[in-house]
């Protein structure tokens, strides 16, 4: 029995990522133990007052994975399966996605053990600045920078700015990003993880032997960063949206689709699915459709052993987080699938947030079309450096991006030294 847990704990796994990559990269036995533990981790349990004057006590975590390369960055979830191992692993992960697009950030990661379905808005603003004022000791622009995350939302960051606002006396627009622009977030904020996702496709096309400009895509999971992706590949790269699905189903037209007819259509019903002139398939048949760039924008766990060598696309863009097994990036290694790993192709998030938090810093902001031609130079320079590792040390992409990024966060804790 303790195996299967050991197995299914998020924090063992990301350790595990980091001593296979420390081989690669002949790291000693010092460094590994650093590298595998986070810096600081803060629980606290508070009350919050609901709705029928009753009061509930909440347990909330941030873990500050490593602060090397500047100060962290790390999204906040509100979920009922929150743990402190899982907010390990991701503050772990936003270290190692910080660091593969340089990005001068360290990461982390926080959450509350709570279901906000079954929240009223005044029970969630309650617990977010009573969350807010606890953690407030270890946040802010030079130390660590929340953002959004699962369950939480650009009104979530603006009652954690004011909540910090409030303690310090002035605006800190800087302590969180993924806000408001009315109160300092970001030009092109909202798109940025699947305009990102675009342009590292187009960056890797060459490689893969596929032509962007009339090339067939499907696209798993058409909300958010899917959907972006697919309107950009479309609008700005000539290509052809031949499958899509959300977790209703999917929809397939081997001549192509219209991304945003897609959208209305699934504005109007709920779903993509009965989208007119296309074929209904299910979200298991479009990972396996002909095409020749496959985008998974859903879950994780999506392709695994069973169904990895029935992938036909010769590229594979992770917009999600964790959607291939381990054992299936063998298998598309073998057969010479190009995977675009999330660490990668999902970075473009959190470069803008970074661009959020330099314009917040600096209290001068840009327009669109340069949040976003920085946002295309960061990736195709990521995309660059990844690509040239693989290359060099014949692995696939995701252990490229593991091999960049704790390459680099090793290198700055080196030329750091350890304090005193």
């Amino acid at each position: 029995m303790p195996n299967q847990t050991e197995q299914a704990n998020p924090f063992e796994t990301a350790k595990r990522q980091v001593d296979i990559v420390a081989d690669l990269l002949k790291l000693d036995n010092g460094m590994r133990e650093i590298l595998k533990h986070p810096k600081r981790e803060l629980t606290v349990n508070f009350p919050v007052r609901m709705d029928n004057g009753d009061y509930r006590v909440y347990t909330g975590y941030r873990v500050q994975y490593n602060m090397a390369r500047g100060p962290c960055k790390g999204g906040i979830r509100y979920h009922p399966n929150v743990s402190l191992d899982e907010v390990r692993a991701l503050a772990a992960w936003m270290t190692w996605k910080c660091a593969v697009v340089n990005l001068p950030y360290g990461g982390a990661k926080g959450g509350i053990i709570c279901d906000p379905k079954h929240m009223s808005k005044g029970e969630l603003e309650r617990l977010t600045r009573r969350f807010g004022s606890e953690i407030a000791p270890i946040i802010g622009p030079e130390m660590d920078i929340p953002a959004p995350d699962v369950y939480t939302d650009s009104q979530t960051m603006a009652w954690i700015m004011d909540t910090y606002s409030m303690l310090r006396g002035y605006s800190v627009p800087g302590v969180v990003t993924g806000k408001p622009i009315s109160l300092g977030g970001s030009e092109g904020r909202g798109e940025a993880t699947g305009r990102g996702c675009a342009y590292v496709i187009r960056e890797a096309a060459p490689h893969a032997g596929v032509k962007v400009k009339g090339g067939t895509v499907a696209v798993q999971g058409f909300g958010n960063a899917g959907s972006i992706a697919a309107k950009i590949l479309y609008d700005e790269q000539g290509a052809k949206i031949v499958a899509a699905s959300d977790s209703q189903g999917g929809i397939y037209k081997a001549d192509g689709m219209n991304p945003h007819a897609i959208e209305e259509h699934k504005t109007k019903t709920g779903s993509v699915v009965g989208f007119p002139g296309a074929k209904a398939i299910t979200n298991e048949e479009l990972l396996q459709t002909k095409a020749d760039i496959l985008v998974p924008a859903a879950l994780e766990n999506q392709i695994t052993k069973k169904n990895a060598d029935k992938i036909q696309a010769k590229i594979v863009a992770e917009a999600a987080n964790g959607p291939t097994l381990p054992e299936a990036d063998k298998i598309l290694f073998e057969k010479k699938v190009v995977v675009l790993p999330d660490i990668l192709a999902n970075a473009g998030g959190v470069t803008v947030s970074y661009f959020e938090w330099a314009q917040d810093i600096q209290g001068y902001f840009w327009e669109l079309g340069e949040v976003n031609s920085r946002l295309e130079r960061v990736m195709t320079q990521s995309y660059a450096k990844v690509h040239e590792v693989a290359e060099k040390n014949k692995v696939h992409n995701r252990t490229a991006a593991y091999m960049v990024a704790v390459q680099r966060v090793a290198d700055a804790i080196k030329i750091r030294g350890i304090y005193p």
